[in-house]
């Protein structure tokens, strides 16, 4: 057979993917062939380059470690990790940038930072190089990719899938006695909840501590607790400002969206107000909680040996409004002396392949594009079901509020939340401070600059 450049280079590629104990997830070598043109320029841009280092959230390496093999093997630059909480990271490299240095080349903050990050000079904006590489390596697009730009500029590709996600408990939802005691209270089947409001009468409905069963196990901590009630106020019609960048978080479907789950709080697990992200996984595990709300990270652990309800569970997205509200993204430091070869590094992690086997890894990362959702070890790791509810999601959903100052508005928010859970303040008066405190916060920034990339993001709301 006549051996073409194609099939030679196509080779090339899945003979050192297959050297690091991975395996081809593609029947033919066209996306193989497709990382070939950027291996090859970052070969050339490696000359005299010994190391690149990587900032990473602690977690996350395992998902990492298969584009950096692959990336040394080709181009002799070894790859240096330095890591981080995944709290931390995105203050680390703020304050790096008060310093005017970096100890790293590339990064994986949360996307929700990447606002801050591009307007502290943190980040280095590559969309020079994106429209110079991308068509290169038809690299298509992961199924979230609005927190890779900030203002029209392109700074990162999305590497995580974080979408909110519902898990419902099967042995609860398909109980036949259940399903007819609900229909008689409310006049409607009990099926996977649709709206907030049936959500809630299910909670309520589910809840009899007294026989150690709960309504739900949803998040009430203060660093979780706001994403439920940004999805509620969204449900209700809500938007977080006005087109002129008005505070808007104590009109009516916000207010209305705090009282609703501030009553929903009253049918969750007593911990709920304590657990953190692993104790709320354990919890919930443990089969005596009708919802949850979380992540892939959540099913991950749902899905395996530690977990009581492993094959007990339906999904579905959060009701009626899917949220991105966390993920990581590769980003390349505005501080790196070898910016470009930083740049195609992240690219390479980004395309079909890599990130497939990235995904497949021990650690953070969710799928984020359509070739993740066909992979059959990822299906394993997650259930078919989940998969099905989590590509629903994704492609649905709303962008995180990627404004300048995010930090300061959301821990605004954040605090007063928690003041309003600990009965210091009413839910109404939590929510007219958070539209002070915002409105001070963007005289601060400058309204015209907050006008233009919020119109730019309420434009992309489905």
């Amino acid at each position: 057979m006549l051996t073409t450049r194609r099939n030679f280079v196509a080779g090339s590629a899945s003979a050192a993917f297959l050297g690091l104990g991975g395996s081809s997830i593609f029947n033919n070598n066209a996306y193989a062939a497709d990382m070939m043109p950027i291996l090859d320029a970052a070969k050339k841009l490696a000359e005299g380059v010994d190391t690149l280092r990587i900032l990473y959230p602690q977690g996350s390496i395992e998902n990492i470690k298969p584009v950096a093999s692959l990336f040394t093997e080709h181009t002799g630059v070894a790859i240096e990790y330095v890591e981080t909480t995944v709290d931390e990271i995105n203050i680390h490299m703020l304050n790096s940038a008060a310093q005017g240095n970096s100890n790293y080349d590339i990064a994986l903050p949360a996307t929700f930072g990447i606002p801050d990050l591009a307007e502290a000079g943190a980040v280095a904006d590559v969309t020079s190089y994106s429209e110079r590489y991308e068509p290169i390596a038809n690299c298509g697009q992961s199924l979230y990719s609005l927190g890779d730009t900030y203002k029209g500029r392109k700074f990162g590709y999305q590497t995580d899938g974080d979408v909110y996600l519902m898990f419902y408990n099967n042995r609860l939802l398909e109980n036949p006695e259940l399903a007819d005691q609900y229909a008689d209270k409310y006049g409607q089947d009990m099926v996977v909840p649709n709206t907030w409001s049936d959500l809630d009468k299910m909670m309520e409905f589910f809840h009899k501590p007294d026989e150690n069963q709960f309504g739900g196990c949803m998040f009430r901590t203060p660093i979780y607790v706001l994403w439920e009630w940004w999805i509620r106020m969204h449900a209700l019609g809500g938007f977080p400002v006005s087109d002129g960048f008005a505070a808007n978080t104590a009109s009516d479907a916000g207010i209305m969206a705090l009282e609703n789950l501030f009553r929903a709080t009253e049918y969750q697990h007593p911990s709920v107000k304590r657990n953190g992200l692993f104790d709320n996984w354990r919890v919930y595990g443990e089969g005596k909680c009708f919802a949850n709300i979380g992540w892939g990270g959540t099913q991950k652990y749902l899905n395996s040996d530690k977990s009581s309800v492993k094959g007990q569970l339906s999904y579905a997205p959060t009701p009626q409004v899917s949220y991105f509200n966390w993920g990581w993204n590769y980003v390349v430091s505005s501080y790196s002396p070898h910016k470009e070869l930083a740049y195609l590094f992240c690219l390479l992690a980004s395309l079909p392949e890599t990130s497939t086997n990235a995904v497949r890894g021990d650690g953070f990362f969710d799928p984020f594009r359509a070739e993740h959702y066909e992979d059959v070890e990822i299906t394993k790791v997650y259930s078919k079901p989940f998969l099905d509810a989590h590509q629903k999601g994704m492609q649905a959903a709303i962008p995180d509020f990627y404004v300048e100052g995010q930090g300061r508005y959301l821990n605004t928010l954040r605090d007063n939340i928690a003041s309003a859970l600990d009965g210091i303040i009413t839910p109404k008066e939590a929510l007219q401070f958070t539209d002070l405190q915002w409105n001070d916060i963007t005289d601060e920034i400058g309204v015209n600059r907050q006008i233009e990339q919020w119109n730019l993001l309420k434009s992309k709301y489905p």
